[in-house]
C-alpha cells in the first residue's frame, strides 16, 4: 500500500482523483483492512495545512483529539478529552471520529455548536452542513462554527462491553437582538438526537420545550442528565455579563 500525504489542496483533489483512499487516523480502518485486503493507495491529510488547524472557530478534521485543547469551546474540548484512552486520542483524528466511526462522539458537540463542514471532492472544495456530511461520508477539511456563549458536555461512564455511553452536549447562542437559542444534542447509544430552543434564563421553560421534542422520549435517565447540562449552561449563560 502506497501512503500518500498531500501538502497542498491541489495535491490532494489529484490523490482523491487517482483512488486514494483517507485513512484518518487508521485506528478505524487498520482492522479491516487486514482482515480484507489493503488498498494500492490510502490518503492522509496530516501534512496539509488547511486540515490541521486548531483555532477558537476552525478545528481541522486531521487533526489528532489529544491536540483539541481549550482554544476550542468547552462542548468540544471535553468531548475530544472523553474519547478513549490517551493512546488512542494520541492517534485518532477529528474527522475519522466523525466521519469514520459508528460512535461519532464528537458529533453531539459539533451539532450544538451548529458546526459547518469544508469537504474535499476531486472537483473541489466546498461547505456543506453536518448531515450531508454523514450520509455523503465526504472528507472533512475542517469544521466551523460561531463562538457559543457558554457550552457545556457529559459522557456518562458505560458498562464494559455495554453499549455506547450517554452523551449530552449543550450550547446557549446569541442571536444579535433576538432571545438567541439553546441548541442541546444527545447521543442514546449509536443514535444522536438534536434540538434547538429559544433561549431564555429559565431552565424549567427551556427544559419544557425540549420534552416536547424527541429527546422527550429518552429513557428517564438520560433526560436527568439532559436536564442537569442544560440547567448548568443556563445558569452560566445567565451570568455573563
Amino acid at each position: 500500500m502506497q501512503l500518500r500525504l498531500p501538502a497542498s489542496i491541489a495535491e490532494a483533489q489529484r490523490c482523491l482523483a487517482e483512488g486514494a483512499v483517507p485513512i484518518g487516523g487508521a485506528t478505524l480502518v487498520w482492522a479491516a483492512w487486514q482482515r480484507d485486503g489493503f488498498p494500492e493507495q490510502a490518503l492522509s491529510l496530516r501534512n496539509l495545512p488547511e486540515a490541521n488547524v486548531v483555532g477558537s472557530e476552525e478545528l481541522g478534521g486531521a487533526v489528532l483529539l489529544h491536540r483539541v485543547d481549550a482554544t476550542v469551546p468547552e462542548v468540544l474540548h471535553r468531548a475530544a478529552a472523553g474519547v478513549g484512552t490517551g493512546a488512542v486520542r494520541r492517534t485518532a483524528t477529528v474527522g475519522g471520529n466523525i466521519v469514520g466511526s459508528t460512535l461519532r462522539c464528537l458529533l453531539p458537540a459539533a451539532l450544538v455548536l451548529d458546526a459547518r463542514a469544508t469537504v474535499l471532492e476531486p472537483d473541489g472544495v466546498s461547505e456543506t452542513d453536518l448531515t450531508e456530511l454523514l450520509a455523503k461520508r465526504h472528507l472533512l477539511l475542517a469544521l466551523r462554527w460561531r463562538t457559543p456563549l457558554v457550552s457545556g458536555h457529559r459522557k456518562v461512564e458505560g458498562e464494559a462491553g455495554g453499549p455506547p455511553p450517554l452523551v449530552v452536549a449543550a450550547a446557549a447562542h446569541a442571536d444579535g437582538d433576538g432571545p438567541g437559542e439553546l441548541r442541546v444534542a444527545v447521543r442514546d447509544g449509536y443514535e444522536v438526537l438534536s434540538e434547538t430552543t429559544p433561549l431564555a434564563p429559565d431552565a424549567d421553560h427551556a427544559l419544557h420545550a425540549l420534552e416536547r421534542t424527541d429527546l422527550g422520549a429518552l429513557p428517564a435517565p438520560a433526560r436527568e442528565h439532559v436536564r442537569e447540562v442544560v440547567t448548568d449552561v443556563l445558569a452560566r449563560a445567565g451570568a455573563r455579563p
